[in-house]
């Protein structure tokens, strides 16, 4: 690339709230089209709109998490566009005054620490959805008009499209520790609009700028912005100029295409929206919410190093996500061994929830299912190898894994006599290997444990095992 790319992400989150922004309609998705609405969201005459006070805390809290400045003012306003899926003709927003401001989001390109600043996280309700691919026609579903929305919209601070994704996944990791919204790409619970120019290095005016759209996924960002910078290099090395507009992103082509001229803020004719009060917030409230936000990942990442004595990396893994956390320290409370709990998160749990595509609220193994298992692992009552064994089978079992152990027979063998009597079987048909042992290749002690382990169907105790062992070929 022979220009600096300049890129600022405007980022729409999806709130979790159960009603509407404005009104009582609930928000659940996948009801029949059209029976999630009411005269408030579909901006009937004579309607009044009421402000969601959970929306409002969400803000506030979002703008806590990422060093805003709240607003003890702000105001809605309406922003006026024509479009079918916007019955009203209007959306309620916020324009000159909104609920947060001027705050960042730190995050990190590999070992790389960087920051983007936020111009602004405002409150918004959502449109609602054409749909194109039913025959011919185009038919219009209201059920999402009114949910609730935050926008937040970051300075041109971004320089490449992997600080654009490293950067969505920071703010997305910081939603979902709040709780306020799945985060989910996918399903369009948090979506990305990139503004994206080029300039040459050194240069200190931006250059003309293009909005793409339609990005769902962390890869697509940045596939979508790579694609659009050499597309905008292309015009202006052969002498062109880059249009302002908005694009879409088709990921199936792998590339942007003309959707719009871009609007401007004057476009929208926006004025204070008449129907709702202004909104206040107080030292008193925005302290009560300070004091509610939860231990966030870098605080909870250092915590688990010093208090569970467990590496860095185990740390950084198990406080990527905040129920992944929270299934780890649940489970470290009935194990008492950090270490061991941690290996197995990472490793079994982990596994289990990709391989199954779900998430950790959807496991069937509870964390003090699990944390029970590890205490008979630890009490040598079963093997590591057999824990795993009834950790599959209490994947699809409510049974505690004390009950699976009897009811399979899989109980650890440390009965040292019957450990003694198979082990002085196998060496005694196993002469050939046990002189090469004798003669300094110890590299066979393995064939013997395998032997022993095989013989007693994987029951006997390691160590009492490898004990027996090295005492009888020492002897």
């Amino acid at each position: 690339m022979d220009y600096e790319i300049v890129i600022g992400l405007e980022v729409h989150c999806q709130l979790n709230t159960k009603t509407k922004a404005f009104c009582g309609c609930s928000t659940e998705f996948g009801l029949p089209s059209n029976t999630n609405v009411c005269p408030v969201c579909l901006g009937m005459p004579g309607t009044l709109p009421t402000l969601n006070q959970q929306v409002l805390e969400s803000a506030i809290k979002l703008g806590l998490a990422t060093h805003c400045q709240i607003a003890p003012h702000s105001i809605m306003a309406r922003k006026n566009y024509f479009y079918p899926d916007l019955p009203k003709g209007y959306q309620i927003s916020q324009f000159e005054e909104p609920i947060c401001s001027e705050g960042h989001v730190d995050f990190f390109v590999g070992d790389t620490p960087k920051q983007a600043r936020l111009i602004r996280i405002h409150i918004e309700e959502d449109a609602g959805k054409s749909i194109h691919d039913i025959g011919e026609d185009t038919y219009m579903d209201a059920n999402r008009c009114g949910v609730p929305l935050l926008e937040i919209v970051s300075y041109p601070d971004i320089r490449s499209p992997k600080e654009a994704s490293q950067y969505l996944q920071k703010l997305r990791q910081i939603i979902k520790y709040l709780g306020i919204s799945d985060g989910n790409m996918e399903e369009g619970s948090l979506r990305c609009d990139a503004n994206i120019s080029l300039r040459e290095f050194g240069a200190e005016k931006y250059g003309t700028r293009t909005e793409v759209k339609n990005m769902n996924s962390f890869k697509s960002v940045e596939k979508a912005i790579e694609f659009e910078a050499y597309r905008q290099q292309d015009i202006l090395k052969s002498g062109g100029e880059v249009v302002q507009e908005t694009r879409l992103w088709d990921a199936d082509k792998l590339e942007t295409r003309s959707m719009r001229s871009k609007e401007f803020a004057h476009d929208y004719r926006y004025f204070p929206e008449p129907d709702l009060v202004p909104i206040t917030v107080s030292k008193e409230q925005q302290q009560r919410i300070q004091e509610r936000l939860p231990e966030f990942p870098e605080a909870r990442k250092t915590r688990f190093i010093q208090e569970y004595q467990i590496p860095e990396y185990d740390a950084g893994v198990l406080t990527v996500e905040r129920e992944i956390a929270d299934y780890f320290e649940e489970t470290v409370k009935i194990s008492n061994d950090s270490k061991v709990a941690s290996n197995w998160v990472m490793g079994e749990v982990l596994r289990t929830l990709k391989e199954k595509i779900i998430d950790i609220d959807e496991f069937s193994i509870q964390p003090e299912r699990l944390g029970a298992l590890l205490n008979l692992i630890g009490k040598g009552a079963i093997s590591n190898s057999m824990g795993k064994s009834v950790f599959e089978k209490m994947l699809d079992s409510e049974d505690s894994p004390e009950s699976i152990v009897e009811k399979e027979g899989l109980a650890q063998v440390s009965d040292t006599s019957a450990i003694e009597q198979v082990v002085d079987e196998i060496l005694a048909q196993s002469s050939a290997q046990v002189e090469k042992y004798k003669s300094g290749k110890t590299n066979v002690f393995g064939f013997f444990v395998g032997q022993t382990m095989k013989q007693m169907k994987g029951k006997a105790n390691p160590k009492i095992v490898n004990d027996i062992l090295k005492a009888k070929l020492e002897a």
